[in-house]
């Protein structure tokens, strides 16, 4: 049997530093980034995903010198899912080992992370539109109780206030009959990190992000989404974010209330990250970079 290849795993809520803490790590350890961002794999949203600023060059997106993968790749047209990013980033994970490099997988989108590093079994299902225009009307309880009727044990393990995530398993469940059983399959061997930060430094961190969002330009970028043809249906999916900006272009949101929108939705979406993440008990929960190399080189040792 051949050897299973090692993983690190960098998670924890937004704003808490993954991407920062994952280039250290390559530099250190010689490692390539994989990113595992459900909205940053899209091209044009820039400002509304907080994208790391990097740039391509020799079909490689670089950050800080790093190569990284499974960014700033799909159209934001298109719905890009969780199967899709697997066999992407499995791509990524053969490309990465070839020279020897350590694949580095590092995000906040908790199920793709799952997905990839456990290699899950996932539903290859397309989306069904004439479906989703149906569900899109209800609220995320009434999705919840729509979902229990159908698939009682997908239900049990849902994130019951994710509406997009609950749309997706009515609509393999209906497709299928149910969700299916998502197997591990444990083809790799990881190290799991989580970024731990005090509550009111990470509550700032965030508030300063929104400001940052806002004067950087979210609205001119949600204009530009539209001016590109992308819908509004379509923006309001990609987050609170581009939902809370295009509330302000058509008036349904005074734009001097922006920032405290979008600070306290993120703070909600952050509670939520990490009562995913803390549901795995193979994270070493960390609070500086020094306590997770010595976790990294362990590991590699």
């Amino acid at each position: 049997m051949s050897e299973k290849i090692p993983l690190i795993v960098i998670v924890g809520s937004t704003a808490s530093g993954k991407s920062e803490l994952a280039v250290h790590m390559a530099k250190k350890f010689k490692g390539k980034i994989i990113s595992a961002d459900s909205r940053q794999i899209y091209r044009n949203l820039n400002i509304g995903t907080a994208k790391i600023k990097g740039e391509w060059k020799n079909n490689l997106f670089l950050y800080k010198n790093i190569p990284h993968f499974c960014i700033d790749i799909a159209s934001p047209k298109r719905i890009y899912t969780a199967a899709t990013f697997k066999k992407d980033a499995q791509r990524a994970i053969k490309t990465i080992t070839k020279d020897g490099s350590i694949p580095i997988i590092a995000g906040g989108t908790g199920f793709w992370v799952n997905a990839l590093v456990d290699d899950i079994d996932l539903p290859e299902v397309p989306p069904n539109p004439s479906l989703r225009k149906q569900l899109e009307k209800k609220s995320a309880t009434q999705l919840f109780i729509m979902l229990k009727k159908i698939d009682p044990r997908r239900a049990k393990s849902i994130e019951q206030k994710n509406p997009r995530r609950l749309i997706r398993a009515i609509e393999i469940a209906k497709t299928l009959g149910r969700v299916p059983r998502m197997l591990k399959k444990n083809s790799y061997r990881a190290l799991w990190i989580g970024i731990s930060r005090d509550n009111a430094l990470l509550h700032q961190a965030i508030a300063n992000r929104a400001l940052s969002m806002v004067n950087h330009g979210l609205i001119a970028e949600t204009k530009k989404l539209l001016a590109n043809g992308v819908s509004k249906k379509r923006i309001r999916e990609f987050g609170f974010e581009y939902k809370a900006a295009l509330n302000v272009i058509e008036k349904n949101l005074a734009s001097k209330a922006l920032v405290e929108t979008l600070t306290r939705e993120t703070i909600m979406y952050a509670k939520r990250q990490m009562r995913w993440f803390i549901r795995n008990k193979d994270i070493h929960w960390v609070t500086t970079a020094k306590e997770a190399q010595k976790y990294v080189k362990e590991f590699l040792d």
